[in-house]
């Protein structure tokens, strides 16, 4: 299969075949061409060169319905259901079933909605309003829509970025299920942990086309990495051994009735300092109310000695701070908007000659962040929204390291990119810090969390339970603090 948009070649000789009764992986760089295939599989995209077949037969899909009839559905990561309406109505949403008077069937649509979930071992109420959902029901529902159209091959495209361990073992197990009950399942995923856990096979994709395709057991991690990057990843987290300086941040005492509470730490120049804890623990919301997103009910913040004012962002950058935040396409980029001023939003004033802003400017500003970021694009007038996820968190990157901070919060810098840019951005937070700068990292990943923080900060239900030295620090008495559990040494 071949696509090209443009003079940017998405694919060039991508195959891949899936079988019924097969959880199948699906990995490769941020660009390599999967979101590509996954649309061209789904209808939204014609190939230029190449075919499809299902069931030995050749199938042509000019629109997302003629795919839909053919078995084929994909499940995003963030489902985009209709809030008002109940559960059951998003699942036969434009194709309601009818009584003999032509009235909406109510009782049916209830009926299959209970038989569907049943097939998939989970409990979801077919009358309930979809607001309120989480990611990972709303992805059961999508799920559920695709069974009663008789999918038989279903894309789950970065399923569990946005899931807590526990909803993502319940996806996995409602996959088995489906693997069991004969459906092909394409799975995508950065996370290799799953993948092995997972896949029966595994194909690997770079540049557009195709690699390798084998059986999961014949393969190892590094042996994935390799063909993935075209070359061998020296490290994952190369972090640099620095001397911490003088205090750049100081936290006493924040606290916002409900989400935290009596949050208190330091942070100095050359140190890396990382937030840990499960998903709901408060970590983001402590990096937003330190930023000024969000304000905060008591506490005081300096900033290299200075109160910092809260509320507000504008004062927070104007003392040096900087935020690239979770959500990159929600709270970091203007999707539409070109990538030159996508990563030149924080300078528009300093790049401006009375009062007009040029687009020169724009470009020779983003060229000077984007080469030492490695930035890859067609055109820096092209919209953001045309970079891979990886080159996006690399625009965010540099459009706050542009106004030249003295302290970096990074809200879970590497979620939903490949390996290869992942160790990029380690590379890059580490000589950021031995720069000088102090970094505040968030992350759910504990091996990137014991792999680049000299501090840990554990969180459980908006306290801080432990603070551990690099050298102290192990997946275990993170666990225990994250989870609210005496220090093992106190087991003992």
């Amino acid at each position: 299969m071949a696509k090209s948009f443009g003079s940017v070649r998405a694919l060039r000789g991508m195959s891949l075949e899936l079988r019924s009764g097969e959880i199948h992986a699906l990995v490769g760089e941020n660009g390599a061409g999967k979101s590509t295939l996954v649309k061209t599989i789904a209808g939204v995209h014609r190939p230029d060169a190449g075919w499809i077949q299902a069931d030995g037969a050749p199938v042509t899909f000019t629109r997302p319905a003629d795919a839909q009839r053919a078995g084929v559905a994909v499940i995003h990561q963030e489902p985009t259901l209709f809030p008002d309406l109940s559960v059951a109505e998003n699942i036969f949403i434009g194709r309601q079933p009818r009584t003999r008077l032509r009235t909406i069937d109510r009782a049916r649509m209830r009926r299959e909605t209970d038989e569907v979930f049943t097939r998939l071992g989970v409990p979801v109420d077919p009358d309930r309003p979809a607001r309120g959902l989480s990611i990972a029901d709303q992805q059961l529902v999508e799920i559920a829509k695709a069974l009663t159209r008789q999918a038989r091959v279903l894309v789950m495209d970065e399923p569990t970025a946005a899931l807590s361990s526990v909803e993502a073992e319940r996806l996995f197990t409602v996959a088995r299920t489906l693997r069991d009950q004969g459906v092909a399942l394409l799975f995508i995923s950065h996370r290799f942990d799953e993948v092995f856990a997972l896949c029966d096979r595994i194909t690997v994709v770079r540049d557009g086309a195709f690699v390798s395709c084998d059986p999961a057991a014949d393969l190892d991690v590094d042996t994935v990495v390799q063909r993935m990057v075209g070359r061998e990843v020296e490290t994952l987290y190369p972090k640099q051994e620095t001397e911490a300086g003088h205090t750049l941040l100081e936290v006493e005492g924040l606290t916002r009735h409900g989400v935290f509470e009596d949050i208190g730490f330091t942070v100095r120049s050359g140190e890396i300092v990382a937030l840990a804890g499960l998903v709901g623990a408060g970590r983001s919301e402590v990096v937003r109310a330190l930023f000024g997103v969000d304000r905060y009910d008591a506490g005081s913040v300096r900033v290299d000695g200075v109160p910092l004012a809260q509320g507000s962002p504008k004062a927070a950058m104007a003392a040096g701070l900087a935020l690239v935040p979770e959500d990159r396409r929600e709270q970091g980029l203007v999707m539409e908007s070109s990538i030159a001023r996508n990563a030149t939003s924080t300078r528009r004033s300093a790049l401006s000659r009375l009062g007009l802003l040029s687009s020169r400017a724009e470009d020779e500003a983003c060229r000077s962040w984007g080469e030492p970021l490695q930035l890859k694009y067609g055109r820096l007038t092209d919209p953001v929204s045309t970079l891979s996820g990886g080159n996006q968190q690399k625009v965010v990157l540099a459009k706050w390291l542009a106004t030249g901070p003295s302290v970096l919060f990074v809200d879970e810098p590497t979620r939903g990119i490949d390996v290869g840019t992942k160790a990029e951005v380690h590379r890059l937070l580490s000589a950021l810090a031995a720069d000088g700068l102090a970094v505040v990292m968030v992350s759910s990943e504990l091996p990137e969390v014991l792999g680049m923080a000299d501090r840990v900060l554990v969180m459980h239900e908006g306290r801080i339970t432990a603070e551990l030295d690099r050298d102290e620090a192990d997946e275990e008495s993170v666990m225990y603090a994250a989870t609210g559990q005496p220090p093992r040494e106190a087991l003992r």
